[in-house]
């Protein structure tokens, strides 16, 4: 039985990371830094558990079931086939790849702003280069998901290092200012900091995420030599590992920026202005373009591998369209949300995910138990209802 040599294993979990690190993931570690203070080491384990462990469960749980769909099959097979479709959805074109776009031209607000608020034909100006910049986002991001096995060439062997090395660059900065004092801890997390860094981690999505880019990691594998499907399964868990590790490592340094940036600014609402204002102090003008690159590429990265993960699902479900038809449909149906009506999509898709969440986590735990009694059907039923409640008494 083939196995991956450490270098490919290396960049199968290289490849993994740069699909889960999008821009929820780049702002959400900051902002738990800055408001937990002094108490951000246990408000980091806790985020560490839903954004780095639940994820990485997920990848093992998708690996050893052979795909998503099989991961529900003992629910029961119509259920099966409907949460798979509501996961891809929104975590795809529903939501997920729209924002990977708009989230990126936001950050290029100190080019754009210098157009002033102008008109074309009647048009502002500042929508039209929006529309350009999707349109170009959106093409590039199609082309190059048309080979979900090469990946790790792209987005593996190049993309990702130079994301890494932009971080990086961006925490080497923080040590030489360590002289900035820590944050005040927050009331929120004042209490229970640990429960509350386990609430927000469950915002970055990177549990549902790790369900739907199974299938491409598979491929991404069998392209390197590895065709049996044990062996494929456990190439896929030790590459989940490694993104695992490459997660919690970016996430502890944005954490310590965001305790650092205390002293910078008050009242901050998110992670981005964290971010926007750590790379001021750092770097100066610069600095605008160096988080600029780092936001574009995270969400690139992104948006590449939700269009492969999901094209490769649809046309195998569904299969009236290729996948390459597939992945044109989703891409030019994520360029319309984007620049169209993503607003309304937030506000329909957010209360979705909050209710089938908790399931997603229940289907990955319960194939991950050891023993016979969760594999059972009733069990499983009875677990995913109980979940489902769980999530419609969250958004009520």
């Amino acid at each position: 039985m083939k196995r991956l040599s450490p270098q490919n294993v290396l960049l199968i979990g290289v490849t993994l990371f740069s699909m889960f690190f999008g821009s929820g993931n780049l702002i959400f570690p900051p902002f738990v830094g800055y408001q937990a203070g002094a108490a951000a080491l246990p408000a980091f384990l806790g985020f560490a558990l839903t954004a780095v462990v639940l994820p990485v469960l997920g990848v093992a749980a998708v690996a050893k079931a052979g795909g998503l769909d099989r991961l529900c099959e003992r629910v029961h097979p119509k259920f099966s086939l409907f949460f798979s479709v509501i996961i891809y959805l929104c975590i795809g074109p529903m939501l997920a790849i729209p924002r990977t776009a708009s989230t990126s031209y936001s950050m290029f607000a100190f080019l754009t702003d210098r157009l002033g608020q102008g008109t074309v034909g009647g048009i502002p100006v500042q929508t039209l280069v929006c529309i350009l910049f999707s349109f170009v986002f959106f093409l590039l991001a199609g082309m190059l998901a048309k080979h979900p096995e090469r990946l790790k060439d792209v987005l593996g062997k190049r993309m990702t290092p130079v994301l890494i090395l932009l971080v990086l660059l961006m925490f080497g900065a923080g040590l030489f200012h360590m002289e900035l004092p820590a944050a005040e801890t927050a009331e929120s997390y004042a209490g229970n900091p640990l429960a509350k860094g386990f609430v927000e981690g469950y915002q970055t999505m990177d549990t549902m995420a790790a369900v739907v880019f199974g299938i491409v990691l598979a491929m991404n594998i069998r392209e390197l030599g590895v065709k049996d499907n044990n062996a494929v399964a456990l190439e896929t868990i030790r590459g989940g590992v490694i993104a695992g590790i490459f997660l919690a490592s970016i996430y502890g340094m944005l954490t310590f920026l965001g305790v650092k940036s205390g002293s910078l600014l008050s009242g901050a609402q998110n992670g981005t202005e964290i971010l926007t204002a750590l790379c001021r102090e750092f770097f100066g003008d610069a600095g605008a373009v160096i988080l600029a690159l780092i936001f574009f590429i995270a969400c690139f990265n992104v948006c590449v591998g939700l269009i492969c993960s999901c094209a490769e699902f649809f046309s195998e479900q569904f299969r009236f369209l290729s996948f390459d038809q597939w992945r044109w449909v989703l891409t030019a149906w994520s360029f319309l949300i984007s620049i169209l009506g993503l607003n309304l999509i937030l506000q329909i898709s957010s209360p979705v995910l909050s209710i089938i969440y908790p399931v997603t986590i229940a289907i990955i735990l319960l194939n991950l138990l050891p023993g016979t009694l969760w594999k059972r059907t009733a069990v499983q039923r009875i677990t995913v209802i109980l979940a489902l409640a769980i999530g419609i008494a969250s958004v009520l």
